[in-house]
């Protein structure tokens, strides 16, 4: 970076009467406060509101912009067209001109920090011609094309130049490449598209009001600005259309007629109108701005052009009416800003909050990983326990919640979701877990529920048995289940037999529902630590730390689940009085019931093979449904407290906490938590982004107050 002073010429920075007028001090203080938000730096993170003059190549667009500025930009070939021109006019107590340049964010990093480092100084105008050609260089362009094919004649990078005085008004105005029509010599058509987005880019912005520049030499139809700023701003609410070139059209002439129609908003309407401006020719190039200004003033006075509205024609009133759009343009955003400001402001902080410490040392990873230990046991434990109090269980759903029809719960609500999943596997348990179901209209067995299909999940519906089936059924297994029990007895293993056959689903279901709640328990881990901590720390993390643990958990709970069917597995043992006491009930009816039926039929005996009677096989029968009822109840009870409870829901919180942090070495924590380079950028990135974003919010508050 260099200065270049002269205090000798100082003077040769200065703005005429005219240039003053721009702003009242009322809309220099609002002006003031966008001028201060962009000096944050804040233009490469929120749309603000500028001037941008924009239109097709050799359009004048630069020689608006000088009248507009009064900075006399250099001519010869066409320097200020090849890239992006920002101008920046600020109020100051001394006069200077400052030249940066904004490097184009697709630049690899090195270049973008040599180009950022370019920034001259000056006090006289007569030097602006020599700092541009440097920032030329500096930007590449003035290198060999020949020997570089990937050089273009245009770049994407952004020329700053900063005028300062103390009559300077607060403006921004930005100028851009012309829109080329064809590929020329020296112009390939990869730089006629980069100038196609740069100007999509400006033109595009919400905030930007557009400053057309067509030229009266060329039919308007002709020039494809028109059709760019209708696709962003069909409603012509932000363009002001501008005609330059005036004084070349033959008086009287159908095209000076066609553009007098147009400059009245008859042909192509914008909200914002039209102006006409005589621009200063290349051969009165030494004329003064004055001298610029005076002989506009004449040719209005005396052309065809007189016929149109005194405030649509000239550079003085062209400013006037900026300077009433700007200011209430600004005014109506300056709001909106400030809200966007403030959520990019919390959208950054929490990025960098969720990327934690730096963690450069070995050191530093343990210290991270134990604070981000601690606020994951904390928000689990309290998941696990059913305690919702803390922000992170109020937070809208997301889509890394699952919410879905079944799970209508939050997974962050893991205890509300295991709870949840429990019962509906008790109660699907009950109604499809046995295999074959009995209506035997009697002994209060019912039919099969009709809503049973609603469990399809869990296993096939049992098959409904009648009276007369399960009878043969039991049959059936009292004769291969004979042993040595003497003629008109049975063997007690018939009712292990029976029973087993109706739980042989037993194990399918509670290992599904196993894996159901595990998976939930794996998703709630996966999602609290993927909101706590960054991408590449999350990945680390859960390979190395909470994976395999959680594989573990699911593995023991399954051989817990093969202890306890090897003993649904053996023959039933039962002490709960509801078996007993039921048992017995239903002997006495059944009892009442075979009396009555020897009353009535007191001559008629019929007997089953194996002199097995009938009342055998209906009191097995309901042996079997009541033996099967017990052991349920027990079965679900253990699959939800011996399995669930156990090994997959409790401690899940320990899986990652302080304890295990503090055991691991450093080697370990240095290998989870270490920042990568790409991280390291991103939090400088953020960083920046942030200190840019806060200086911006306190401008605001410094200027708006409390509003």
């Amino acid at each position: 970076m260099s200065h270049r002073k002269k205090s000798s010429k100082n003077a040769d920075i200065e703005v005429t009467a005219s240039l003053q007028d721009l702003q009242t001090d009322e809309e220099r203080r609002i002006l003031d406060t966008v001028a201060q938000v962009r000096k944050c730096g804040l233009e490469s993170i929120l749309s603000l509101p500028q001037l941008v003059v924009c239109g097709d190549q050799s359009a004048g667009k630069s020689s608006v912009l000088e009248a507009l500025t009064e900075i006399p930009f250099p001519r010869n070939d066409n320097l200020c067209t090849r890239f992006a021109t920002e101008i920046i006019l600020r109020r100051a107590v001394n006069n200077s001109l400052t030249v940066k340049i904004i490097p184009d964010t697709q630049r690899p990093a090195h270049e973008q920090e040599t180009i950022k480092s370019f920034e001259e100084t000056i006090t006289d105008f007569d030097e602006l011609p020599e700092i541009m050609e440097m920032a030329m260089r500096a930007m590449g362009m003035k290198e060999n094309r020949a020997a570089n094919p990937s050089l273009g004649a245009f770049a994407r990078d952004v020329l700053s130049i900063e005028i300062e005085g103390p009559t300077r008004p607060q403006l921004t105005l930005v100028d851009i490449p012309g829109l080329i029509a064809n590929v020329t010599k020296g112009v390939t058509a990869a730089d006629v598209k980069m100038v196609a987005d740069i100007t999509d880019h400006y033109i595009s912005q919400p905030r930007t009001i557009c400053l057309a520049v067509i030229s009266a030499t060329n039919d308007h139809a002709n020039q494809p600005i028109l059709t760019k700023v209708r696709r962003y701003d069909p409603e012509g609410s932000r363009t002001l259309g501008i005609i330059t070139k005036p004084d070349r059209l033959p008086a009287g002439s159908g095209s000076e007629k066609a553009f007098i129609s147009l400059a009245q908003n008859e042909d192509v309407f914008f909200k914002l109108g039209w102006h006409v401006l005589k621009n200063r020719a290349f051969e009165d190039g030494d004329n003064s701005l004055n001298e610029r200004n005076s002989s506009e003033s004449r040719f209005f006075r005396k052309s065809n052009f007189n016929q149109l509205p005194a405030e649509c024609v000239g550079i003085a009133t062209l400013r006037s009416r900026l300077s009433v759009l700007l200011f209430e343009h600004i005014k109506a955003e300056l709001p909106k800003l400030r809200r966007d400001l403030q959520d990019a402001l919390d959208d950054a902080q929490g990025q960098l909050s969720m990327m934690g410490n730096r963690r450069s040392t070995a050191a530093d990873c343990k210290a991270y990983l134990m604070q981000l230990s601690l606020d994951v046991h904390e928000i689990a434990k309290a998941a696990v326990d059913g305690h919702y109090e803390g922000a992170y269980f109020h937070k809208t759903p997301g889509l890394v919640d699952f919410l879905t029809d079944d799970n209508p719960i939050s997974n962050s609500r893991i205890r509300a979701v295991v709870q949840r999943c429990n019962t509906q596997f008790a109660e699907g348990f009950c109604k499809v877990a046995h295999k074959y179901h009995f209506t035997l209209g009697y002994d209060g067995m019912q039919p099969l529920d009709p809503n049973v299909a609603a469990y399809a999940d869990l296993a096939a519906p049992p098959v409904e048995m009648s009276k007369k089936s399960a009878l043969k059924w039991i049959t059936t297994v009292l004769a291969r289940t004979r042993g040595r029990e003497l003629v008109g007895n049975y063997n007690p293993l018939l009712i292990g037999e029976l029973f087993w056959e109706q739980s042989f689903k037993w194990k399918t279901i509670a290992t599904d529902h196993i894996e159901e709640v595990a998976s939930h328990c794996s998703q709630f881990l996966k999602t609290l630590i993927h909101e706590k901590c960054p991408m590449d720390v999350e990945s680390r993390l859960w390979d190395s730390k909470i994976n395999d643990v959680l594989r573990e958990r699911r593995e023991t709970a399954g051989q817990e689940l093969l202890t306890i069917m090897e003993e649904i597995n053996a023959y039933p043992i039962n002490y709960n009085h509801y078996y007993t006491d039921t048992i017995r009930a239903r002997r006495q009816t059944r009892h009442r019931t075979a009396l009555a039926e020897t009353v009535r039929d007191a001559t008629k005996t019929t007997l089953v093979p194996q002199q097995f009677r009938p009342g055998v096989a209906q009191q097995e029968t309901t042996s079997t449904v009541d033996i099967e009822k017990v052991q349920q109840k027990t079965f679900i009870a253990n699959v939800t407290t011996q399995i669930v409870e156990r090994h997959i829901i409790r401690g899940l919180e320990k899986i990652f906490s302080p304890v295990v942090v503090n055991a691991m070495t450093e080697a370990e924590a240095e290998a989870v938590a270490s920042e990568p380079l790409s991280s390291k950028r991103q939090r400088e990135f953020l960083e920046d982004r942030i200190r840019k974003l806060k200086d911006g919010h306190e401008i605001f508050r410094g200027v708006m107050g409390g509003r």
